[in-house]
């Protein structure tokens, strides 16, 4: 089955969050299933200083805003997928893929329709018929309405399917009525029951409404997204096609995040041999200059954009009493201005308890989650999450607010029959994640039941194989779907 995958980031080629992650892992993993993947990207700035050795694969000849555009593609190919760059310098070879710290680009919608429009133009160029085109996020998510109104009369896109997916509802590619004739959509599809959204234009509703499936990146995020709390503004269209409404939890590379041989710890331990994890918190002390004697005492540690989404708020109204607990905690990460003020202003009132550095620093946060004792990730929503999963791994208990990927991935420890891997809270307050700190704590005082945890947590298998099978399974069941 061949497959098509459109999506504004992947690893190892450029990424800004999960999205990047889950683009970059999911087709290689794919691929080992033998499926035929090709993956299409913008070619960014940031991916022309790569200098990536790439092919010429073609040139895309067609028209954009009443001109005919000349669009160089290239091909990058690795072991198991092939991936294509579309080439717009004056869209695509500028500081940000998104924005910059001022804002977003304000040509975004321009931007990654043309991507949308010229990805699908691509797959003629190269000759690449997809049985599925799997476009993620308000970024591609044109690529549907291009699909629906541009090429329905071409029998080359004649019988593919297509799945989208959500990675995160917040973040929905909002503009205004007027780019729909900038980007050559028919003005017929701003109307409530296609693309307009309160009197705007909404690019990630074309992905609810013209595509064959929908699918988000874990089982109870696809049921939150249908209620008001987490449908921003959606969750009526998505009740309308819960139908063909899947939740697939994200996985994991097990070989990326493997505290046995993991090249960015300093020390590397297993479930049999945990003495290289207390070497790493020894080195997280030293490196956030705690006190000698805070070796023996409970660290938790967090890797987090500094958000509300992320639940930075109760985080800060509970840090008081988590160093009344005698907890330490060290923070990594960057985001909202009156979070990062706050944090760094905590850490010189509290340097023998609160660690903080606002930075992006993939060798720290590896040396965080291997390092801490618990991990601390008490969401407002979140669609999967992922730094759940790579504690786990390392034998980080995490303790989470129950919801979306976060609920199906933990489960709360139960001491009389030694199951579970880390500790859950519902209600969205400083007392329950305190409450849900002290249940940890009891046990982590505890070495037999701690040690049962550890044991629970490193075991948890969140691997891409497991996703991977699930997503080929999906492609099947929508390749039978009559248009």
């Amino acid at each position: 089955m061949k497959i098509a995958f459109l999506a504004s980031e992947a690893i190892p080629y450029v990424k800004t969050g999960g999205l990047g992650d889950v683009v970059g892992s999911l087709p290689v993993y794919l691929a080992r299933l033998g499926l035929e993947v090709s993956l299409f990207l913008p070619f960014y700035l940031e991916v022309q200083e790569k200098k990536l050795p790439l092919t010429r694969a073609g040139e895309i000849i067609a028209s954009w805003q009443g001109k005919e555009m000349v669009c160089p593609l290239w091909e990058y190919k690795t072991p198991e997928i092939r991936v294509f760059f579309i080439q717009n310098n004056a869209y695509y070879a500028r500081t940000g893929i998104y924005g910059t710290s001022s804002g977003d680009h304000p040509d975004n919608g321009e931007r990654f329709a043309f991507y949308s429009l010229f990805s699908l133009h691509a797959l003629k160029t190269i000759g690449f018929k997809p049985d599925i085109i799997h476009a993620h996020d308000w970024q591609s998510a044109i690529s549907l309405a291009y699909l629906r109104y541009l090429f329905k009369d071409d029998p080359f896109f004649d019988s593919i399917k297509s799945l989208f997916t959500i990675h995160n509802l917040a973040y929905q590619g909002i503009f205004p009525p007027e780019i729909i004739e900038r980007i050559g959509l028919p003005s017929r599809v701003f109307n409530f029951r296609e693309m307009e959204f309160y009197g705007r234009v909404n690019f990630l509703k074309a992905g609810l409404i013209y595509s064959d499936a929908i699918s988000t990146v874990s089982p109870t995020y696809s049921r939150e997204i249908q209620l008001p709390e987490y449908g921003f503004g959606l969750d009526g269209v998505l009740r309308e096609r819960s139908q063909i409404l899947f939740g697939i939890l994200n996985g994991i590379d097990n070989s990326n995040w493997n505290p046995e041989n993991d090249p960015l710890l300093p020390y590397h331990f297993s479930r049999s041999d945990l003495s290289g994890k207390k070497k790493c918190k020894a080195e997280l002390i030293r490196l956030f200059n705690f006190p000698a004697d805070s070796l023996d005492q409970p660290l938790a540690g967090m890797v987090s954009r500094l958000a509300d989404q992320k639940g930075l708020d109760l985080l800060a109204a509970s840090l008081e009493n988590l160093f009344f607990l005698g907890l330490r905690v060290v923070i990594l990460g960057q985001g909202d201005q009156k979070y990062q003020d706050l944090l760094l202003q905590l850490q010189k009132e509290k340097q023998k308890f609160l660690g903080v550095k606002i930075a992006f620093d993939e060798v720290l946060a590896h040396l965080i989650i291997a390092g801490s004792d618990l991990f601390l990730i008490p969401s407002r929503f979140e669609p999967c999450g992922l730094t759940q999963m790579y504690s786990l791994r390392y034998g980080t208990i995490p303790i989470v607010r129950a919801v979306g990927g976060l609920e199906d991935t933990i489960e709360e420890f139960d001491p009389v029959n030694l199951r579970g891997n880390g500790f859950k809270f519902k209600e969205y307050s400083a007392e329950a994640l305190i409450k849900a700190v002290r249940r940890a704590l009891d046990f982590y005082y505890q070495p037999h039941f701690w040690s049962s945890l550890i044991q629970n947590a490193m075991v948890a298998d969140f691997s891409w194989e497991r996703s991977a099978r699930e997503y080929a399974q999906l492609y099947q069941l929508i390749k039978s779907f009559n248009h």
